[in-house]
């Protein structure tokens, strides 16, 4: 995919919540997203027709990740309440809280059966919590952080997770055992590479890592977007060609993935970019930002 198919028109403008949108995620099959947002609430949308849908409120506080199963029935999210909520999507019911995190929670994810979701949390911590026992505590506590642990990714058999402390650090949770890879700067988001091969770490001082999922080996550094104080996402594109983030000044970024080379950014938003989800098929990309709007771009 050249540079000129890269998204950067603007397709949807989603508006609805109060305040800045730390959150905003396609479902699996990117018919609908989610939001989440400083104004406490959930918002379930149809991005590519600009229809809002439904609100979940349950959270005392901000809402900074959400994630949704792969047959769309059911939500996990987390914020500054220090709860992982779980839910289900047609009632807008909260099945159940997970407490335990002893501080605000910074990420949430299913597994691939949606038995679990783990957390992250600003404890230092990972949690993993049983979506099917009614038991209310954790079935894994990995506390092995030092410092706060911003962001996780799931495989089949690993966890995955970024930390202030400036590791990423890989669980295999089949014989446990852990990998740390130091990359020397607080790490505020993480992603995998489709093909699973490849972790991206979007680090504090403005500069995105590509990392060897099995060697921990530097393949590649991006720069030239500005990310020092907020928690803002990364991804890379559908066929991995390009890596994709946000940054403080409201612009997007596209790099060439091997050569590093900015090959697209423009102005998305008014303010920071918290928020990058790319569609799991098409070549369209949705954006949230501190200015309190969602945006969906297309090529």
């Amino acid at each position: 995919m050249s540079a000129e198919d890269l998204p950067k028109n603007e397709a949807q403008v989603l508006k609805g919540h109060e305040g800045a949108v730390l959150t905003a995620r396609f479902n699996k099959d990117g018919n609908y997203c989610l939001t989440g947002g400083k104004d406490r609430t959930i918002r379930l949308w149809n991005p590519h027709r600009g229809i809002h849908i439904k609100t979940y409120k349950a959270h005392a506080r901000e809402v900074r990740d959400v994630h949704v199963t792969p047959d769309n029935s059911k939500i996990c999210s987390c914020g500054g309440d220090r709860q992982v909520f779980y839910w289900d999507v047609s009632t807008g019911r909260v099945i159940r809280k997970f407490r335990g995190h002893d501080s605000e929670v910074n990420a949430v994810k299913f597994n691939e059966y949606s038995s679990v979701v783990v957390s992250a949390g600003y404890d230092r911590s990972l949690r993993a919590w049983d979506c099917r026992s009614h038991s209310t505590e954790p079935i894994q506590i990995i506390d092995t952080f030092l410092d706060s642990v911003m962001s996780v990714c799931l495989t089949k058999t690993e966890i995955i997770a970024g930390s202030v402390d400036g590791t990423v650090r890989t669980f295999d949770i089949r014989i446990g055992r852990e990998l740390s890879d130091d990359l020397g700067q607080p790490v505020n988001c993480i992603s995998l590479s489709n093909d699973g091969n490849c972790v991206l770490a979007s680090c504090l001082d403005s500069t995105l890592r590509l990392l060897d999922r099995t060697s921990g080996e530097l393949l590649q550094e991006y720069k030239g977007h500005t990310c020092k104080s907020f928690k803002m996402d990364c991804c890379l594109t559908n066929s991995d060609a390009h890596v994709v983030g946000g940054s403080e000044d409201g612009r997007l970024f596209f790099w060439d993935l091997v050569d590093a080379s900015v090959v697209s950014s423009f102005r998305a938003h008014s303010s920071v970019v918290t928020s990058v989800s790319y569609h799991p098929k098409d070549n369209c990309v949705m954006t949230a930002s501190v200015d309190g709007s969602v945006r969906v771009w297309k090529a």
